[in-house]
């Protein structure tokens, strides 16, 4: 199929050019001398990321799942009990890990539409005068619902109950996207991946822990080995691995950050929010809706879309991917054929992200949606153009300039 396969899952993300190339190195000696040139400003400077000064950051061969378990088996005991919220696919499997390593897990039902509740977390851990929770467990960015929570507000809520849980939280989908502060929020886990924000390939499940987790870990009880904090610490404070990384991986994230930073961390925060909301009002001119049942919880990395009764999301996925050779996220678990979703994170600006809704209104329509073609691209289109910072202006040529004659290549007579 002719032209580029567009990802608007909300992960994978398209890698650019740049990190492609940045990967494409040949294999080099992990134990060498000059290795830990490589690590050492990687590590450091993924710190900057998760706004931190203490934390540790931790890059695992893996996934954001691997993350997870690090942060469960580095710092609790079998049969420990810990407070979760279930509001998505990713709160669910996250949940469902901390069951089958034998965790007592109070697991609290969350409509899903909705992010972490901070009224309940407060309750909940008021009532706990045993401090019996050894942790809370959030998801900051529910891919599955579109959903955000508030980790400012949950983070309250638990000093407020005066409660020593630790407070874990995944933001797979939301860091390197949306503003994430770990020392503001007080934060002892944050898990997330390289396939999302970082715009790498999946392959790496990127952690940071707090003193306070790692201390935790001293007395921790649950086997771990490959996930080992302090495996990785020690060897990592030397600018190398315990076991083989991947190589082209570190490199890729090193041009990632290169890239976050060149932008600068609050315009890429700024420029997800204003993509996000161009795609939020496409779907309000079509008529439709999305997952996320009030706008505090509206997401800037994904929208997940409603479909009109009588209809599958899985068709309109399909279709954008069989005639058109793009990608749309699909619904999970409940959500399974009652929306379909538009990823806007990453590398992407509004001509971007203006295929996958001008595609999104293609495929609805090719399975009987009834769309006002162009109605969504010309909303976002609009909301973009009201709210684009003005160009400089031109640098007009002088009179020195505008009378010196145009150069010829070299070799042209």
């Amino acid at each position: 199929m002719s032209g580029r396969n567009l990802l608007f899952v909300p992960g994978p993300t398209n890698s650019p050019d740049r990190i492609l190339r940045a990967m494409h190195v040949p294999m080099e000696d992990h134990r060498s001398s000059s290795f830990p040139a490589l690590v050492g400003p990687i590590l450091s400077d993924l710190k900057k990321v998760f706004k931190t000064e203490t934390g540790q950051a931790i890059v695992f061969p893996g996934t954001g799942t691997g993350g997870w378990e690090s942060a469960l088996v580095n710092t609790l005991s079998p049969g420990d009990k810990v407070l979760s919220f279930r509001y998505g696919q990713f709160s669910h499997l996250w949940i469902d890990m901390m069951q089958r390593l034998g965790l007592d897990v109070t697991a609290v039902d969350v409509e899903w539409g909705e992010g972490a509740p901070p009224e309940t977390i407060h309750e909940l851990l008021s009532k706990d005068t045993k401090h019996e929770y050894k942790a809370v467990c959030v998801v900051h960015n529910e891919t599955a619902t579109g959903v955000t929570s508030d980790i400012g507000a949950v983070r309250k809520a638990i000093d407020a109950a005066k409660h020593p849980a630790l407070l874990f939280v995944d933001s797979v989908s939301g860091l390197a996207s949306l503003d994430f502060r770990m020392d503001e929020w007080k934060v002892d886990i944050c898990v997330t991946g390289s396939q999302k924000g970082f715009m790498l390939p999946a392959g790496a499940g990127i952690v940071c822990a707090s003193p306070r987790a790692i201390e935790q870990g001293k007395t921790a009880k649950l086997p771990r080995c490959y996930w080992s904090f302090e495996d990785m610490l020690k060897a990592n404070a030397t600018g190398y691995f315990p076991y083989t990384p991947s190589i082209p991986m570190l490199y890729g994230l090193r041009e990632a950050l290169n890239m976050l930073f060149e932008e600068g961390l609050e315009n890429v925060f700024a420029r997800h929010h204003r993509l996000a909301e161009g795609c939020r009002r496409a779907v309000k001119a079509w008529g439709l809706s999305v997952c996320a049942r009030a706008p505090r919880w509206y997401s800037d990395t994904v929208s997940a879309i409603m479909v009109p009764a009588g209809f599958n999301g899985g068709d309109v996925i399909d279709v954008a991917y069989r005639r058109y050779n793009f990608a749309l996220g699909a619904g999970l678990n409940k959500m399974a054929g009652k929306l379909y979703r538009i990823g806007h994170l990453g590398d992407l600006n509004e001509i971007t992200l203006l295929a996958g809704i001008g595609g999104a209104e293609m495929a609805m329509s090719d399975v009987g949606i009834k769309v006002d073609l162009g109605s969504g691209v010309a909303a976002a289109q609009k909301y973009w153009l009201e709210t684009a910072t003005p160009l400089p202006a031109k640098k007009v040529a002088g009179p020195a300039e505008s009378a010196a004659p145009a150069r010829r290549p070299a070799g042209v007579a």
